[in-house]
């Protein structure tokens, strides 16, 4: 069976790919992750996913497949980054209080000799009205700092939506695992 390394430290990934009973490690990818100017929401993921994979392939010189990710919530069009502080969190919450947020979640599954499958999920998450109280307690409780849009969905974070819409319930952790099997399974790794 061919070798996997996922281009993240991510715990949640890392907690996701194991469900799928696959030996790999993992490696820091050291990409800049910052948007270009006039980049879409989707473009940035996927852009992001694919230097991920692409930056720990380079560096690493093996003869494994790299699978990288990236998340990017998309609110009216822009995109929502991870928000580092709590001020910030509080702020992208409150802006998503009552509204319906895209989560593009991309994938790139890529090997030394240039070969490179793509995939990309998209969730929308429905936020309820939410009041100033409920998001203090929700991040002073749950400390979402790392996470695209502010919340963990696999925790205390389902209580701040309405409904979830997607495809592949793992997609919002950050790891589609639908389409990660689909990559792999094209890459020569046998599921299950």
């Amino acid at each position: 069976m061919p070798q996997l390394i996922l281009a993240s430290t991510s715990r949640y990934r890392s907690e996701l790919l194991q469900r799928l009973h696959l030996p790999f490690t993992t490696a820091r990818p050291e990409v800049d992750e910052a948007a270009l100017t006039d980049e879409t929401p989707i473009a940035l993921a996927t852009r992001l996913a694919q230097a991920k994979a692409q930056a720990v392939a380079h560096r690493e010189q093996t003869d494994a497949w790299v699978l990288g990710s990236d998340q990017v919530a998309e609110l009216s069009g822009r995109a929502l980054g991870k928000p580092e502080t709590r001020r910030n969190a509080l702020a992208q919450l409150q802006s998503m209080s009552g509204r319906t947020v895209q989560f593009h979640t991309a994938l790139c599954l890529t090997h030394a000799d240039g070969q490179c499958f793509n995939a990309i999920d998209t969730t929308q998450v429905q936020f309820r009205s939410l009041s100033t109280a409920e998001i203090e307690r929700y991040v002073d409780a749950e400390q979402p700092l790392d996470c695209a849009g502010s919340f963990k969905s696999e925790g205390l974070g389902i209580t701040l939506f309405e409904a979830i819409h997607n495809q592949d319930p793992t997609a919002l952790i950050g790891l589609p695992l639908i389409a990660t099997a689909h990559l792999l399974r094209q890459a020569g790794f046998q599921l299950p």
